[in-house]
């Protein structure tokens, strides 16, 4: 390595080095942190608290499609057992499913809870909090 140290006037010893080891350091830091992100992920993904989502319902996810038909179809579930499942009418999940009419909080907590996934998951937030349009109705989700 080619490093080499200066020490300032009050004391403080500083490391110089070349561009590139430097660069090469940045490198293995972000590689250790992404070792520990998927050993984390392996963990939760054993103690179920994580799932895997094919590449099809993600695609999907992203195209803007009705996020609560995307994982009913996933979970591999009827309109109507979701909506027993919830405890809703299955004209009212039709209905928030074709974008007539919007789920009060409280009916999309209920068929979160009922798709074993988050809030989060059905309202439409994308990966850095913005909004995403749904593509069945054209509006932007909250």
């Amino acid at each position: 390595m080619g490093a080499q140290t200066i020490v300032t006037a009050r004391g403080e010893r500083l490391v110089v080095l070349p561009e590139a080891e430097y660069e090469a350091l940045l490198e293995a830091a972000e590689n250790a942190e992404d070792r520990l992100a998927v050993t984390e992920f392996q963990r939760k993904l054993a103690l179920g608290e994580e799932e895997l989502v094919p590449s099809a319902i993600v695609e999907r996810l992203l195209s803007g499609e009705n996020r609560i038909r995307v994982w009913r179809d996933h979970r591999g579930m009827t309109a109507a057992t979701l909506a027993d499942k919830a405890g809703i009418a299955q004209a009212y999940l039709s209905q928030i499913e074709t974008g007539k009419r919007e789920g009060t909080i409280e009916t999309l907590c209920k068929l979160a809870s009922a798709l074993a996934v988050s809030l989060d998951d059905l309202v439409g937030f994308g990966p850095h909090g913005t909004e995403t349009e749904n593509r069945d109705t054209g509006k932007t989700s909250a």
